[in-house]
């Protein structure tokens, strides 16, 4: 941020954002980005925006994970919900469903949901671009990540599995009772 001028420099703070620039000191120059990702993951800005390729695409399939981990477990555990409701007697349809979700979620809690990336999206909306001072950058393609409050994604994919789990556990009762 040294080679910022002073408004450039009162414009990142005023905006709670970070810059991770490109810039290759010694041969251990990507652990002083993932340093600097860290220091600005910890901080909590509202934007980051890394300059180095293979640390921005690094974070940013990291981030597609947690979204993958996310959406799955919601969309299986939805399945598995509606299919107990439509074929209640057809277990084999449910079970996997809900074990894919079950699964997901408990991936999600354990690995993912303490990691400070959890809390990050990878920004592609270009009205949102203009708004940074993408200016200030060397490189012509960072990645840039936005903080997103993530507690309703959690409590969404959560209640969706403990209800995929009940219908599941509910046909399985069912069907041993009748």
């Amino acid at each position: 941020m040294e080679d910022l001028d002073a408004s450039d420099r009162d414009i990142l703070k005023e905006m709670n954002l970070s810059i991770i620039k490109e810039i290759y000191d010694g041969e251990n120059a990507h652990e002083v980005f993932e340093a600097e990702l860290e220091k600005a993951l910890e901080r909590q800005c509202s934007y980051i925006l890394i300059e180095p390729t293979k640390l921005g695409e690094e974070t940013a399939r990291w981030i597609l994970f947690g979204n993958f981990l996310h959406k799955t477990a919601v969309l299986s555990g939805f399945g598995s919900i509606m299919s107990c409701m439509v074929w209640p007697d057809r277990l084999f349809i449910s079970f996997p469903l809900t074990s894919v979700s079950l699964f997901c979620t408990g991936v999600y809690g354990v690995s993912w949901q303490s990691d400070p990336c959890c809390k990050y999206q990878v920004e592609i909306n270009p009205k949102n671009l203009e708004k940074l001072p993408l200016h200030t950058l060397t490189s012509s393609s960072p990645i840039v990540l936005v903080r997103k409050d993530d507690r309703r994604r959690i409590v969404l994919h959560t209640a969706i599995t403990l209800l995929a789990v009940t219908f599941c556990a509910f046909s399985i009762f069912r069907s041993y009772n009748v």
